[in-house]
């Protein structure tokens, strides 16, 4: 059965006959933009690694983190203004929708360079009366117009929090993901702040390799997990918030973890880092 959001795409711009990564990701949350191809190729994927139940479970955990991360960045931090890349398909619990709850004055840049999701930036664009949220269409690979960009709605001296959720291991190494992290956090404020999850290469790694490998053959757009070393290198140059880098469920979370079961615990990193000097 097809979603009940296929006939509102235009087909101009969608290619419904390859898996695309965000409608992959949203069927994964449990959302309706998404087309057959997108689930089957979910579903192929997460039968090699437990179900998906067990991939769902992966993905909110993903999602909360991305809103311990913003209240932890309004709250203790005092960050009023976020550049969040790589956004994908709206969902209730973006960005903006966490921050201007804590702080209505809150300024948001959402930015993709993908036309799926600018075919819904409409349900982005749906702010606080008092913040802004705004969408701009550029890739990361260019890092520099992504701050060009931005600096149309934020303020270039006041700290910023840049938000790089289930951004990076859509990068091969050939794009030198770090070599761009490291330029885009060379143009902001002492004081802005990095936020990064990534998909963990050695965690639970013969099904989930496998499982990575299945979709980046599937899909468009690529698929690359790595490993603890390789994702804290993303973090060169800057302070870590404590804990650090660590597993998904273990970054201040709002209650104590709850016990791996059978060994399993979710096979993704992230960690939140500071510019220094300010």
């Amino acid at each position: 059965m097809m979603a009940s959001k296929d006939r509102d795409l235009s087909m101009a711009e969608i290619d419904i006959s390859v898996p695309h990564a965000a409608r992959v990701y949203d069927y994964m949350l449990g959302g309706i933009t998404n087309f057959a191809v997108d689930r089957e190729a979910a579903e192929q994927a997460a039968a090699l690694v437990g179900g998906m139940e067990r991939v769902r479970a992966e993905v909110r955990a993903n999602r909360a983190f991305l809103g311990r991360a913003v209240r932890y960045m309004v709250r203790e931090a005092g960050i009023r203004q976020f550049l969040d890349i790589g956004t994908g398909i709206p969902n209730d619990d973006n960005v903006h929708a966490v921050a201007q709850q804590e702080a209505p004055d809150v300024r948001v840049v959402y930015v993709d360079k993908d036309p799926v999701v600018l075919a819904h930036a409409h349900v982005l664009l749906k702010g606080g009366a008092d913040g802004s949220t705004v969408y701009i269409q550029e890739d990361f690979r260019n890092p520099e117009r992504v701050l060009e960009g931005a600096a149309a709605t934020l303020d270039p001296g006041r700290p910023v929090a840049v938000m790089m959720v289930g951004l990076l291991h859509h990068l091969r190494d050939s794009d030198d993901p770090a070599g761009l992290v490291a330029r885009l956090m060379a143009g902001v404020p002492a004081g802005s702040h990095l936020a990064v999850s990534h998909l963990a290469r050695d965690i639970h790694a013969e099904g989930y390799v496998d499982a990575g490998e299945h979709l980046d053959d599937a899909m468009e757009e690529p698929l690359v997990f790595r490993t603890f070393d390789e994702v804290a290198a993303f973090f060169a140059g800057l302070e870590l918030v404590d804990p650090g880098v660590v597993q998904v469920d273990t970054w201040r979370p709002a209650e104590a973890s709850a016990p791996a079961i059978d060994g399993w615990t979710n096979p993704l990193y992230v960690g939140v880092g500071r510019t220094p000097g300010a």
